[in-house]
């Protein structure tokens, strides 16, 4: 039974079934696909056992995508106003600020720290270092979200978090998507939590129980292959006694739509490329009287260095380096189903197009903007209504496949880049979210802080037309 708890935001039915589940379980693992909220009941959780003295520090690791995302929107929404705390974001290179907030974390006090770090600093020695710094001179939980960057039993981050374990109190994994690729993705995302919880002492003892393998020869060399898997009823039932999982159709009380950001950093030569352009915009701004298209033409020209690439005076496109579609291809990872993919620019619906098929199977994506030929158009739309049809990405341009079309198959709607016409976005919302469609649907914008993509994505989520913004003087609070 759950302790007497205030919470900040009202759980759904769901959400507190899971928290009572889990409350005061050593190891859990919480399954709930995207848009469930179960970073909200990571928060309770924690919450609730700082209240009744159990723990004093909480360590949660995700990828670079999201682990900022609970420093600036998890967190204040839904951790109780009467719990003191200090949050702290793991940099690898922190400013004077930063680094005085990571320095209070190690501080002995009576307040709930709370440390956020990247799992993929955790493949270096001074993340691994930091890490483990926080947890020994701690009662803490340990919270790995997305655990299927876990998955890998030869990855450093996945010995990493094997080895750090043992100095936490409580252990959480999170994940919509806990089998991605194999069935035997499962095994070290429950080691984190714990190895004997599975009985099987070494990843191979597990393999052998639920994979057919079979003996193959190439030359003198032989090795052992996987052709199938076995028993998979069996490691259902054992996942159930720790484990808690729900689907968003599941989820009645959800509301119809649910909004989330990923997170994306900027690389070096896109900050260089960035500032470059931006003083550029300004001097070319500066003094004149300016339409409110002009000061568009230089919000686009930002922007399009913030999705990696760059059109050079002479017309030429030059791709610019960028982690966005890295953070596009995790996140495909983590979520089930079909799902549309909106994209500004013709460069990165090809290349988004381009990448899929190449990891999930030619045909798996198909292309929708002004280059797709008419009489193609209706038939990509039908196979991806079609649930046999093996077409799951719908990579689009909104002005394009925007209006009128039904692609009730996906209610996950990723926004790689966005258009800045609020009609535009209205309308590509509501593609997935129309009659037909019988689940939830979850929009997810891709974005990079402090650039016009934070400006464009924050001012569409107000329902602000942005051309009307731009106009005298408004043009500095975009490109300042």
């Amino acid at each position: 039974m759950l302790p007497k708890y205030r919470y900040r935001t009202k759980p759904y039915d769901h959400q507190q079934e899971a928290l009572e589940k889990s409350w005061n379980q050593e190891d859990y693992a919480l399954f709930m696909e995207m848009g469930t909220g179960k970073s909200k009941v990571l928060i309770d959780n924690i919450a609730i056992l700082y209240d009744i003295g159990r723990i004093n520090k909480a360590l949660i690791i995700a990828p670079k995508g999201v682990y900022q995302n609970w420093e600036r929107n998890e967190i204040p929404k839904h951790l109780p106003d009467h719990i003191l705390h200090r949050v702290a974001l793991w940099n690898s290179s922190p400013n004077k600020k930063e680094q005085k907030k990571l320095e209070k974390v190690f501080e002995t006090t009576d307040d709930l720290c709370i440390f956020l770090m990247n799992i993929e600093a955790l493949s270096t020695k001074k993340g691994v270092a930091i890490a483990d710094k926080f947890l020994i001179i701690s009662n803490s939980l340990m919270a790995i979200d997305e655990s299927t960057t876990i998955k890998s039993p030869s990855a450093r981050r996945t010995k990493a978090c094997l080895k750090l374990r043992i100095l936490a109190k409580y252990r959480r994994i999170l994940t919509g998507q806990p089998i991605t690729k194999s069935p035997l993705d499962i095994y070290t995302q429950c080691s984190f939590l714990d190895p004997a919880l599975l009985g099987y002492s070494s990843y191979y003892s597990f393999r052998n129980r639920y994979a057919v393998m079979v003996k193959r020869s190439i030359g003198t060399h032989s090795f052992s292959k996987i052709v199938g898997y076995q028993n998979l009823d069996e490691l259902q039932k054992e996942l159930v006694r720790f484990s808690y999982r729900k689907l968003k159709e599941e989820c009645l009380d959800l509301p119809d739509k649910v909004y989330t950001i990923r997170y994306v950093t900027l690389t070096d030569e896109q900050k260089r490329m960035y500032e470059q352009l931006k003083r550029y915009a300004v001097t070319e701004l500066e003094g004149k009287t300016v339409t409110a298209q002009a000061v568009i033409t230089q919000i686009l020209r930002l922007h399009q260095v913030v999705c990696g690439f760059i059109r050079t005076d002479d017309n030429k496109l030059r791709e610019v380096s960028s982690n966005r579609i890295k953070e596009l291809l995790a996140l495909c990872e983590e979520i089930d189903g079909k799902a549309i993919i909106w994209a500004n620019y013709r460069y990165d619906i090809e290349k988004i197009t381009k990448e899929l098929n190449a990891i999930y199977g030619y045909g798996s994506a198909a292309h929708y903007y002004g280059g797709t030929a008419n009489e193609e158009r209706q038939n990509i739309v039908d196979r991806f209504q079609d649930k046999n049809s093996m077409l799951r990405f719908f990579v689009g341009q909104p002005r394009t496949g925007g209006f009128g079309l039904t692609l009730t198959a996906a209610n996950t709607v990723i926004y790689y880049s966005n258009n800045y016409d609020l009609e535009i976005r209205i309308q590509s919302e509501d593609r997935a979210h129309r009659i037909g469609q019988h689940s939830k649907v979850t929009y997810i914008d891709l974005m990079a802080e402090n650039t016009v993509d934070s400006k464009i994505v924050n001012s569409l989520r107000r329902k602000i037309n942005i051309a009307s913004q731009v106009m005298g003087e408004g043009w500095k609070d975009w490109l300042i």
